[in-house]
This record gives C-alpha cells, structure tokens and sequence, in this order.
C-alpha cells in the first residue's frame, strides 16, 4: 500500500493579498449599522435628586452611577476642601451606623455588586454594578452610606496614610507635575486646577472634618442617579424612590463655577531637574457638545492627532520616531470645553517635536484635510462611539455625563447622522478656527538646563 502525503503550501500576507492582476481591493464600507438606545425614564424625587433608568437586556447585570456636584465652598474652608473630599471618598464605605467596611463588602459580594468612589473639583461619583435580582440590595446600602457612613477615626486615619503615600509617589511623576503646570497655565487659580491635594493638606485632616463635609455636601439636590441594566424602569423608579427617601437635605448640591476662558500665549518652559524626557502640553477653547460646530470640531481633531491614523501621530512617531504615542481631544469643563495636545519625549528631540507639533497645527488650516481623510475620521469616530455605547456600563456613563450637560438620550442617536452630514469644508473652516498655533498656550516640563536652548530659540516659550 503506497501512502500519498498531500503538501500543505503556506501564503505570505503579501501573496494573499494580491491576484494576478494585481493587489486586492478592499470592498467600500457598508452602512453604519446603528446600535438600539432605549428610552430613558426619567424623576424627580422630592429631595431633588434626578433618577435616570434605561432598560438594557442582555445580561442580568445593572450598572449604577450617582454623580453629586462637590464644588468647594466659597468661603474660608475652599484650601483644604480638596484634602476633606479625598479622604471622604476613600471612607465612604468604610462603615455605617449599622455596618462595619466587612459588612458592606459581604453585603455587596453576596449579590454579585461593587461600589466605588471617586472625587475631583467638580463631582463626586459613585460607580457600581450588581446582578440585577440584588439591585435592592446594592441601593440599600448606597442609601445606607449617604445617610448616615461614620467615617470611623480609625479608618480615617489608615486611609489618610495611604492617601498621603500614593499623593508623595504620584507628584514625583512628570504627568502629574505637567497635568498641575498646564492647569493652572490655562485657569490660573481656579478651583478647577487643585485636581490633587498636598499630602501635607491631607495629613492635617481630621476626621471631624470629613463627617462635617459628609453632612453640608454630600446632599442629592442638584445630583443625579443614573441606572441601566436588564431591569424593569417603572419598578427601578419606586424601587429608588423608596431606598433613597431618606437621603433629603435643605441645601443643594456645590456646582463649580466655570473656569476663565483660555487665553492664548507662549509656552511655559517648566524645569524639572535631571529629567530625561519632556512633556509637551498645548492647550486652546474648544466647543461643547451642543453647538452645530462640534461634529465639524471632532472631526477635525481626529483628523490632526485624535486617533492612530492621525497626521500629527504619522508625523512624530511613524515618520521621525521622536515619541510612542500623542494624542490631542476635546475636555469638558463647567460651561466650556478646551482642547489638549500632549505627548512626551525624549530630551534630546523636545525642540524638534515642538517645531513638528506646531507644523502640523498650522497645516492642519493651511493644507485642509482632504475627502479620504475626512470619510476615514468619520467612520472611526461613528464607530468607536457605537462601540462605547454596545454594553450596559458604556452606556451607563455617557449618559450620566450627557445629562450632567443638560443633553439625553436624543443626543445619541442623533450624532452619528451629524456626524455623516458634515462637509469637508465645515471640517476645513474647523481645522481653520480652532487648530491655528497662535490659538493656544501651555507648558514644556523637562530639564530647562538640556532643552532650554533649544525650544527658545523656536520662540514662543517663557520660563528659566
């Protein structure tokens, strides 16, 4: 018997991609294909908290946000206002009247539920999940830590030393040190700029102080719950109604006053002794979501450095290799929006980087974007918001930010129509508008000693 071995011959990508007559062509994209929104039901309660719920199948899961505006106070206690809401926040759920931090945690765990909490000038959030059975169960005890977490002295101060170690290991790194210079470069001494406390600030806080903090502004007038999950709206509704009705207070809720806007200027050379690399923060106004020109805007920071394909990213790392990543994109602040564009080097490139970001902003207006640009901004930017928005806690988020903006669910489902409707010329005028170099300011923090020389001779940059 003669056995016959059939050889297996294997294609390279190239010999795969290509026929006789030459390369493959892709075939066009198809339509975008929409991902379902559903409703969002609205109240409310009597204590003017506002409770959002959408109904999303799928998994049996719910995912909870609960934002509460947490401004500090305008009066003598603003300083060290940051300092209380970090430890109030790392101490929330760390004891009740009647539970201890074990019992919280048991409690959750037992229906497959988490909470957590975080704080920065302008809100306080707390973020969960939880199978959707146990949803009673996980606003029991989020009901139980609004009304009445102790804040127990022990636990304030375990977590108060840990708070000021991770504040010592996180100013000592150069996005922190190029986060807080850009800050105050833009807002001056907003309150919007004190986004991470001094860990002496933190050291002399008492735990008298937290709870004090708890009771003035820890209150649900003016925040927002937000539910979405395989869960019946109407029932969510009560349920939330009846949970929460203890949380009440007379006072509403500290909104943060909207920054100065940005004022356009030289780059602030910032000296980070022996540093190795260079941080690299430009920053000028942008739009907010609402205003006609935003589809136009995002496009047009896609397009400059908003994704991998960008021009700016070709540039600096395809092209000259000077970094591994840059990116640029719209952040929102109270009544504004600003746009940032960062990415760090290596010393001996900062001047060369800061010449080739600059080319780039003043390309992006003078050689506007083309048609194939433009369609390929497009697609990533339907996309990738389709694909935030194809699971529970996706989606969950962006509309509990939608509705801190005033914006719901509408907002949604229109924009990527509005997206498909801008023109190349809305992006070209965009580009135009917001992208010009003498648009914006910022920081360059690295070794002033190395780069120094090099970035003021470029010109537009102050500092030792």
């Amino acid at each position: 018997m003669t056995a016959t071995t059939n050889a297996v011959t294997h294609r390279s990508a190239e010999e795969i991609g290509r026929t006789a007559a030459g390369p493959r062509t892709l075939p066009p994209l198809g339509p975008t294909r929409a991902v379902p929104l559903p409703d969002v039901e609205e109240q409310t309660l009597p204590s003017g908290l506002r409770v959002l719920v959408a109904h999303r199948p799928g998994v049996p899961m719910v995912e909870l946000r609960l934002r509460v505006p947490f401004a500090a106070p305008d009066d003598a206690g603003t300083a060290e206002h940051p300092a209380v809401a970090e430890l109030l926040s790392s101490t929330l759920l760390t004891g009740t009247e009647s539970r201890d931090r074990v019992g919280i945690d048991d409690e959750l765990a037992a229906v497959g539920a988490d909470l957590g909490v975080s704080v920065d000038p302008e809100r306080l959030q707390v973020s969960g999940s939880g199978l959707s059975a146990g949803l009673p169960d996980l606003l029991s005890v989020l009901a139980d830590v609004l009304t009445s977490a102790t804040h127990p002295d022990g636990e304030v101060a375990r977590e108060r030393e840990r708070l000021v170690e991770r504040i010592s290991v996180a100013r000592a790194q150069p996005r922190t040190i190029a986060r807080e210079a850009l800050q105050r470069r833009r807002f001056g001494d907003h309150p919007i700029t004190r986004e991470m406390p001094t860990g002496e600030e933190v050291a002399a806080v008492a735990p008298e102080q937290v709870r004090a903090l708890q009771a003035a502004a820890l209150v649900p007038g003016g925040s927002i719950l937000t539910l979405v999950g395989d869960i019946d709206p109407g029932a969510t509704l009560a349920q939330v109604e009846k949970a929460l009705a203890g949380w009440v207070s007379d006072t509403l809720a500290r909104e943060l006053s909207p920054p100065p806007p940005i004022t356009p200027g030289d780059l602030q050379l910032v000296h980070r002794p022996g540093s190795v690399q260079s941080q690299l923060r430009l920053s000028a106004p942008a739009l907010r979501r609402d205003d006609p020109r935003y589809a136009p805007l995002q496009l047009a920071n896609l397009v400059f450095g908003g994704y991998f394909s960008s021009r700016w990213m070709e540039n600096v790392r395809e092209d000259k290799g000077y970094t591994y990543g840059a990116h640029s994109g719209v952040e929102f602040v109270p009544a504004g929006a600003v746009l940032g564009v960062e990415t760090d080097v290596a010393s001996d490139v900062t001047a060369a980087a800061l010449l080739e970001t600059r080319y780039e902003l003043g390309r992006l207006g003078a050689v506007p974007p083309t048609a194939a640009e433009v369609d390929a901004a497009r697609a990533y930017a339907v996309g990738s918001l389709l694909i935030s928005l194809d699971n529970q806690g996706g989606l969950a988020s962006t509309v509990a930010a939608l509705a801190a903006d005033g914006l719901g669910v509408e907002w949604l489902r229109e924009h990527p129509a509005r997206l498909e409707a801008v023109t190349v010329e809305q992006v070209a005028e965009a580009a135009l508008e917001f992208f010009a170099p003498s648009a914006f300011t910022g920081v360059l923090v690295g070794d002033a000693d190395v780069i120094g020389a090099g970035v003021r001779a470029l010109g537009g940059v102050t500092g030792p």
